[in-house]
Parts: C-alpha cells; sequence; structure tokens
C-alpha cells in the first residue's frame, strides 16, 4: 500500500475537539490500509503565545544571535504538544501510533535558528520503517536539527514544508495539506462568493498565487515540491470521514489538459512604495542602494526606474512590506548625505494585484485585457512588474476589493 503524508495546520488543530476530529480522519486513512505520517502544527495561537514568552524573557535582546537557539527551543514546543495529543488520541481509537519530533527524525537544517533550511534527512532515524510496519507517525512540524545538536526551526509556516520534505524523503504517492478550505480558489471567495475551486493547479502557478498574496500554502513548501515532484493536495479538515473532499491538486504543468489563460487573481494588502528621488544616474548605484536593503533583511519586490528632470539623475521606485518600510527608510535616511538621493517618499496605503496563470506563455493580450478592465472601473496603476506568467500592479488599496472582482470577471473566472 502507498505511503501517504497528511499535514493539519493550527486552525485544524486548533483544541482538543479539532484534534478528535483530525484523529478520525487519520485513523479512517489508516484503517484503509494507508502508510501515513502526519505533520501537524501547534494549535491555534499557541505559538504566538510562547513567542511573547520569549520576548518576556529575553526583552530586547531576543532578535540578538545568542538568543537564538533558545527561542526555538520554546516555540518548537507547542507542535511537540499537538503530535503528542493527536498519538494519544489515535491510540484510544486503538490505532498504533507515535510522536516524532524533529531531532528523532533526524530532520537536519541550516542557516541558522528561526528561519532554517532542510538540509537532509539521516535515514537511519527509522522513520520509513516504523510507517511501512503499520505504525502512524505523527510529527512535530516547523522544528528540526541543527548541525551542533540544537533544535531548529523553520519560520513561520514551517509545517508546510515539513510535510512536503518528509513526503520526498518517504517517496509518498501524496502529501495531503488539510487546511480550513476545501481547495484552491480563483480568487478569495470573501471577495468573490462565485470564486470556483480549480481541480488542478501547477506548481509555477502555484508558487506565485502564494508568493503574491494566497495564503493557502507556504512558499518554500511549493518550491521544494516543485523540485521534487511531490503530488500535493489541498483539502478541507473540517470534512467528517467519507465525505465528498476532492480538494485542489498541485502538480506539473504537464499534468494540466487544458490551460487557463488566467487561473487565478490575487492580492496583498501588505505592501508599501518607497520612491527615491534625484538618484545619481550612472553605473553601480542601484547595486548599492539594494546591497543597503539585502543587509537590513528587507525584501524588495517590485522595482521601476525612470529618468528624472535634473540631468545625470534618475528616480527609483521599489515595493516591499509595511513591515519593512520604516526599516528601509531607516537605512536610507542614514545615507541621504552621500549623495545617494535627493528626497525620499513612503507610501503605504497601497496594494498588489496580480493575474495568473500558464496559458498567459503562449496567448497575447492578457496585458490588455487587464489594464482595460481596471480603466473601465477608473482603477489607477502606479507600478508594473510582470513575469512569463503573471502581471502584477501597484494601486490604490481602497480599491483592491473593485479590482479583483473586475479582474476575476474580465477574464471569465466566474462560476456561472
Amino acid at each position: 500500500m502507498a505511503r501517504s503524508v497528511l499535514k493539519f495546520g493550527g486552525t485544524s488543530v486548533a483544541d482538543l475537539e479539532r484534534i478528535l476530529h483530525v484523529a478520525d480522519i487519520v485513523a479512517a486513512r489508516a484503517r484503509a490500509g494507508e502508510k501515513i505520517a502526519v505533520i501537524v502544527s501547534a494549535m491555534s495561537g499557541e505559538t504566538n503565545k510562547l513567542v511573547s514568552l520569549s520576548r518576556g524573557a529575553a526583552g530586547e535582546d531576543l532578535q540578538d544571535g545568542d538568543f537564538s537557539d533558545e527561542y526555538d527551543v520554546v516555540v518548537a514546543s507547542g507542535e511537540q504538544v499537538t503530535s503528542g495529543l493527536l498519538a494519544l488520541s489515535l491510540r484510544r481509537r486503538g490505532v498504533r501510533a507515535r510522536s516524532w519530533l524533529g531531532w528523532q527524525m533526524k530532520m537536519m537544517t541550516r542557516e541558522g535558528h528561526g528561519s532554517a533550511r532542510i538540509d537532509r534527512f539521516d535515514y537511519d532515524s527509522g522513520l520509513a520503517e516504523a510507517i511501512d510496519g503499520g505504525e502512524v507517525a505523527v510529527i512535530a512540524g516547523f522544528q528540526g536539527i541543527s548541525e551542533n545538536g540544537r533544535v531548529a526551526t523553520l519560520g513561520r509556516g514551517g509545517s508546510d514544508t515539513t510535510a512536503v520534505a518528509v513526503a520526498a524523503a518517504l517517496k509518498a504517492d501524496c502529501c495531503d495539506i488539510y487546511t480550513d478550505v476545501d481547495g484552491v480558489y480563483t480568487t478569495d471567495p470573501r471577495i468573490v462568493p462565485n470564486a470556483k475551486r480549480l481541480e488542478k493547479v501547477s506548481y509555477e502557478e502555484m508558487l506565485e498565487m502564494a508568493s503574491l498574496g494566497a495564503k493557502v500554502l507556504q512558499t518554500r513548501s511549493v518550491e521544494l515540491a516543485m523540485n521534487h515532484k511531490v503530488p500535493v493536495r489541498v483539502l478541507s479538515s473540517f470534512a467528517a470521514p467519507g465525505d465528498d473532499n476532492p480538494g485542489t491538486w498541485v502538480c506539473s504543468e504537464e499534468e494540466i489538459v487544458e490551460k487557463q489563460v488566467v487561473n487565478g487573481v490575487t492580492y496583498s494588502r501588505d505592501e508599501a512604495k518607497i520612491t527615491l528621488l534625484g538618484m545619481e544616474d550612472k553605473p553601480g548605484m542601484s547595486a548599492r542602494l539594494f546591497a543597503l536593503m539585502a543587509r537590513e533583511g528587507v525584501n524588495v519586490d517590485m522595482i521601476v526606474q525612470a529618468n528624472a528632470r535634473g540631468e545625470g539623475r534618475a528616480n527609483m521606485v521599489f515595493t516591499c512590506t509595511s513591515a519593512d518600510a520604516m526599516k528601509a527608510r531607516g537605512v536610507l535616511e542614514k545615507h541621504r548625505d552621500e549623495g545617494l538621493y535627493e528626497d525620499i517618499d513612503v507610501t503605504s496605503d497601497v496594494a498588489k494585484v496580480s493575474v495568473i496563470g500558464v496559458g498567459m506563455k503562449s496567448h497575447a493580450g492578457v496585458a490588455e485585457t487587464m489594464f482595460d478592465a481596471l480603466f473601465k472601473k477608473n482603477i489607477n496603476i502606479d507600478v508594473i512588474a510582470t513575469s512569463e506568467i503573471k502581471i502584477s500592479v501597484l494601486i490604490d488599496a481602497d480599491y483592491t476589493e473593485l479590482a479583483v472582482r473586475a479582474l476575476h470577471t474580465a477574464f471569465d473566472l466566474d462560476v456561472t
């Protein structure tokens, strides 16, 4: 029988009642003969509570590298509690089960605490043998073990990454991500009630959706699935065992027979626009600017440069998250006297709206349709960024929902 990896996020294991429901789902699949590894997140709100406790203990020094290893010990405990509770619940149902922590399954990480990256598995942990022997492995997500033998966490959404990594290591036939929605939709159903659930979406499309505002899957998990060709399915944890729960498959583009030109419309309100006026227009200035951003850990997205009115000067516009905007402004203000630029403007009342689809590779006119739909709603475009399968625009945040609805209709994504 095939190996399966199941992952349940924080809302799916929010409290004991939800954990007992998850146990029913897992037990039903185990009794059907599947060889199962289950990855669990911390119970809803638990990680935030643990982060707050860590800050209370360490104070402002929590960001110091000398504190990061103990911070990981604290915040990783939330997943440990969930894995133990689910294992107990499965045993109560007569299912052989055992909890596993990151260090027990020897998931080795690198690149520091708090945002560690998975490096490899040591295969002598006995995990595969336990699963093949009929034991359900309940694995604490979000955590691994560093080269110096310490607990290391993978950052927000790290349980998704754990699930895909385990699926890749076990050569599992599927990695089912159970969440509070029943699949990937063409857009946010809270904005467009007649948005439709997609049966399949390509890794590339899902990666763009995840990075551009869709919160169904964590970006790193999609990258990992794409690199290792792990078939991922997003489905609802709120359905009862036996209910129709097809979800959405995330798979290779070749597995999608009929490709939509545009498959989804995403948005992100967590955006800020930084405008630098009067930069010196000479080689090396952009490199210098974005080196400053990189050293501060500011992740830059859209970038546009244009000639300024003054001779030998240029204006530069780029976007980053709202949380990073003040950090970016602070470091740029420090270098203002060095002639890097003449003036700076930071705007936070902006949003990024994107259309995504692998069909864009072979179809012309997508930009025309997008811009015309926004024009008809009198929505002004501030910045444009494109890739082979997406077009993103920066607009006034007040028009976010109107833009999403207009684009969803313009690309025939509404359910009729």
